[in-house]
């Protein structure tokens, strides 16, 4: 290169970024779904929770129909039953509650007068004097109105589920011949296998709500026995109702506990108050983490977890799906396969599936969706007692084969 020639232009580099139209298409389909959910949220709930009541209730309808009965007089005899006992129940607590309210209410100006005078009388808790006499109790009864206007809101939200999960359970079979009749038939036995699996979880979680609702009614119970307070029944019964409700359910039970005893002086009501507290740490951290660890098979730092993050999200409504929601999440990971760094290799459960599928498609050609998912089901069944038996599916594979041919003939 001579001396007077001018130097070379760098090289200029030029960085492109594309995105695949089958990526934007992922992405925008995503971003839809998402705000479908967040607009029709409440559609959501009201079929999640018909879908828990129907996983609870199908088991007692087929023990009913495996008996004799045809299913509709079965479902009309379970939700008679359930319907009977739930308003026995309702007779049993509300109006002893509502006149024992009652009175709380109507009292409630004496007892401020009555505390702003102990208040007064001591030099420490004069501060506190005037925070009590500005307390809205006159606002109590208006409030409470306002309250009831929403129960009768979430009432007829429970009406609309229950009569769904009515319908879901008198054909089931067109109900879910719909859903197999939108996923591909060679994944017809993995959606058998996960509807088998959230069967058991919802049969879980009910069972570990009957287990801590019967203990806290046990306890109550006791508790006001020993108390002799009148309404002991009716209040333990609210009690095991209340504490459905995750983490305040069981606050929430304490305080007709504590209005109960009011006319025994503040020191018995803060020792009542005590002892519920107590017994609602032991279920928050011990009970409620070991029962649903074992019925769903999550461990008791998840429930903590999972309890936390949908009482944060949605309230009482998340902290409610919350383990159900948990348990399906990590069921639908190990049906699906789905690969964990450090956990085993699941090749072997992959060709195990393989062969599961292709022969339920051998069985079902030409069959419809409704009828296809009868034979997906029982495959399902007969795979999974295969695998709690410690059999080999390759060596039961014919018998199982030579048995649904013949139910399907």
């Amino acid at each position: 290169m001579s001396a007077g020639s001018p130097e070379p232009e760098p090289e200029r580099r030029t960085l492109r970024i594309e995105i695949a139209p089958r990526t934007l298409l992922y992405v925008t389909l995503t971003v839809f779904g998402i705000w479908i959910v967040w607009q029709l949220w409440t559609v959501v709930v009201v079929v999640t929770v018909a879908l828990v009541l129907v996983g609870t209730l199908d088991p007692m309808v087929a023990w009913l129909e495996r008996r004799g009965l045809r299913r509709g007089w079965a479902l009309a005899l379970v939700f008679t039953a359930l319907t009977a006992g739930f308003v026995g129940i309702l007779l049993l607590s509300v109006p002893p509650l509502l006149t024992e309210l009652q009175q709380i209410v109507e009292g409630l100006p004496k007892n401020r007068d009555k505390l702003v005078g102990v208040l007064s009388s001591h030099k420490w808790s004069q501060p506190f004097v005037k925070e009590v006499k500005d307390l809205p109790i006159n606002d109590v009864v208006v409030r409470l109105a306002g309250y009831s206007f929403d129960l009768l809101g979430v009432l007829g939200y429970g009406v609309t589920t229950l009569f769904l999960a009515i319908y879901l359970l008198a054909d089931p079979r067109h109900a879910k011949g719909l859903l197999y009749a939108i996923v591909p038939r060679h994944h017809h036995v993995k959606l058998a296998r996960i509807l088998l699996e959230l069967k058991v979880i919802v049969g879980g979680y009910m069972r570990g709500q009957v287990i801590t609702s019967v203990a806290i009614t046990v306890f109550m119970f006791a508790l006001m026995t020993a108390m002799r307070v009148d309404n002991a029944l009716s209040i333990a019964i609210f009690a095991g109702m209340t504490d459905i409700i995750p983490f305040v359910g069981g606050y929430v039970a304490t305080a007709p506990t504590v209005a109960a005893v009011s006319e025994r002086g503040a020191l018995t009501m803060l020792a009542v108050f005590g002892v519920g507290m107590l017994y609602q740490e032991f279920e928050s951290r011990i009970l409620v983490p070991r029962v649903y660890g074992r019925v769903l098979r999550l461990s008791p730092a998840l429930v903590l977890i999972a309890l936390l993050i949908g009482g944060t999200l949605l309230g009482v409504l998340g902290a409610l799906l919350a383990l159900p929601i948990a348990a399906g999440m990590q069921m639908l990971v190990r049906q699906l396969r789905v690969d964990l760094p450090g956990q085993p290799d699941l090749e072997l459960e992959r060709k195990r599936d393989e062969r599961a599928e292709d022969l339920y498609e051998k069985l079902t050609a030409g069959t419809q969706a409704a009828d296809a998912q009868v034979i997906a089901g029982e495959l399902a069944q007969k795979i999974k007692q295969t695998e709690h038996d410690g059999g080999s599916l390759t060596a039961e594979m014919p018998a199982i084969m030579a048995e649904l041919e013949e139910k399907k003939s």
